[in-house]
């Protein structure tokens, strides 16, 4: 069986074969299939670090984190309208805000930035709960399918809101604090695609559209960009 990377360079190595033997539009046509290639192989290599296991294994196994009603009630005000227009049943839409906020706040872990772990999801999977990537990805936070085995979970809990955002919000903690804090670095860990910038460029972008999330306990709404640094999430 191949490894993870001799697959890799198999695969890279197939493609060049391939692309050296077409022209024109079909060239054309062929390079785009190679990058959605590339673009699933990268993110299947995601999630997998080991030290990843004992961390999620305690986020699921955590109880149910519960915060301040007058800040919670300030986060619902401020989501409840933005993510109406994408998750149209009030119910569902109440418990991915709930879910947020708690993970982002939970006591006795690092903070997260709710605007980021928002944004995170609006490109992973545009907030529908049953999305399935073509690397095998699941749910809101588009967790990868091995871990329910790793845990002794079944694989049905990935769709669910709690359980995909407990273990989502633990992966991007762990890569957050891995890479000090360095915001594109840790995402680019997340999604699977170390050295490249689509993915990370895209979720600050889309942070940006979540701005106010991060004002409960964190110095800017905004993750803006000073000339010459890459932005970065505040721990407290």
């Amino acid at each position: 069986m191949h490894s993870a990377s001799s697959a890799r360079v198999w695969l890279l190595n197939s493609i060049r074969t391939g692309l050296s033997r077409l022209r024109g539009p079909c060239r054309l046509l062929g390079l785009i299939i190679a990058g959605a290639l590339l673009s699933s192989a990268a993110v299947a290599q995601g999630q997998r670090d080991p030290e990843l296991k004992e961390v999620v294994q305690r986020a699921i196994s955590q109880a149910e984190c519960f915060t301040d009603h007058y800040d919670s009630a300030v986060w619902y005000t401020l989501m409840e309208p933005r993510l109406r227009n994408i998750v149209k049943a009030h119910d569902e839409r109440m418990e991915i805000l709930k879910q947020v906020y708690c993970e982002t706040h939970r006591s006795g872990e690092t903070r997260l930035p709710p605007g980021l772990v928002m944004a995170v999801m609006d490109i992973e999977s545009r907030f529908n709960r049953w999305a399935v990537s073509s690397a095998g990805a699941v749910g809101l936070m588009q967790v990868m399918p091995f871990w329910p085995e790793k845990l002794g979970i079944k694989r049905y809990e990935l769709i669910h809101t709690g359980p995909n955002i407990h273990m989502g919000c633990a992966i991007l903690r762990y890569y957050l604090r891995y890479e000090r804090n360095d915001v594109r670095k840790a995402l680019a860990r997340y999604n699977g695609s170390v050295g490249q910038r689509q993915y990370p460029d895209m979720v600050i972008s889309r942070w940006t559209r979540w701005n106010g999330a991060d004002d409960l306990g964190f110095p800017s709404a905004t993750p803006k960009k000073a000339p010459g640094r890459t932005p970065t999430a505040t721990a407290r």
